[in-house]
């Protein structure tokens, strides 16, 4: 099976500092990939980067067997979680329609056809019944379930999801997570998840990327998040502790700004 995303003696750099470094990666449709780290590892940069919004420092990266540019209708892009202003007029449905059809300018081309499109993506995430809902009155979980929506409108090959999970009660985490799983198990689109707690969709990850302190691991989760791996990457001990079916890292550096497992992590990422 051919690889969907494809980097090859990738780095990217900052000024002096080296968010990675000679990374050589094939992420297959299907597969769902991990992204983790502490803020500023690169995470966010990383999607940027197969958004065609920042350019390597040196190697290349493939999309679908091609180059990499903007706007690809093979990739679909989940945000971070942030709310509308309450008295947004915007309605559910049409939030989800600037997926289907908001690269057109002018009136839409069969208004019919978008309609139903925009009516199989709300049933297809359980938004069906707040569809005429204004945005700005939905909870944030009920809002994350529109922007995957939007995002799944072109059925991507890839699927990008920047820390969708922040801000999110445990029972909206779930049910967000399993909507972007079917979408990588049922459509075969690759997902590349963000995140820093892997807990929310451990029972979902194929492999993942751990970036630190301008290195990185690449493994699946029981290669990865281990006391050897992660203490060799952060250069100082960490504990990892597997228990019930979840990971609890004990003793990151700079516990200030790193966050992980219960702690409250940040919104935004340095790099």
């Amino acid at each position: 099976m051919k690889p969907v995303v494809s980097l090859t003696g990738a780095s990217l750099k900052f000024g002096k500092r080296t968010l990675w470094d000679n990374l050589d990666l094939d992420i297959k449709p299907g597969e769902f990939f991990a992204v983790l780290g502490p803020n500023g590892s690169g995470k966010t940069s990383f999607l940027k980067v197969l958004l065609g919004l920042q350019e390597l420092h040196a190697g290349s990266v493939e999309l679908g067997g091609r180059p990499v540019e903007r706007g690809s209708s093979l990739i679909g892009y989940i945000p971070q979680q942030k709310s509308f202003a309450p008295d947004t007029p915007m309605r559910a449905r049409d939030l989800v329609g600037l997926g289907v059809d908001g690269h057109r300018w002018g009136m839409r081309l069969s208004s019919s056809r978008a309609n139903r499109r925009i009516d199989e993506l709300l049933e297809l995430v359980g938004a069906t019944d707040y569809a005429k809902v204004p945005v700005g009155q939905l909870s944030g979980g009920e809002q994350q379930r529109l922007r995957i929506a939007q995002a799944l409108a072109t059925d991507p090959q890839v699927l990008l999801c920047d820390e969708p999970l922040l801000s999110l009660d445990l029972h909206h985490q779930q049910a967000v997570s399993a909507l972007i799983n079917r979408q990588c198990r049922e459509q075969n689109s690759a997902v590349v998840f963000v995140t820093h707690e892997i807990n929310p969709i451990i029972d979902y990850v194929d492999r993942v990327l751990y970036l630190a302190g301008g290195r990185f691991k690449v493994g699946t989760p029981e290669e990865v998040m281990t006391t050897e791996v992660l203490s060799d990457l952060y250069g100082s001990h960490v504990e990892v502790i597997h228990a019930n079916g979840r990971i609890v890292v004990v003793g990151l550096p700079d516990a200030t700004t790193h966050h992980h497992a219960e702690q409250h992590e940040l919104a935004g990422e340095a790099a």
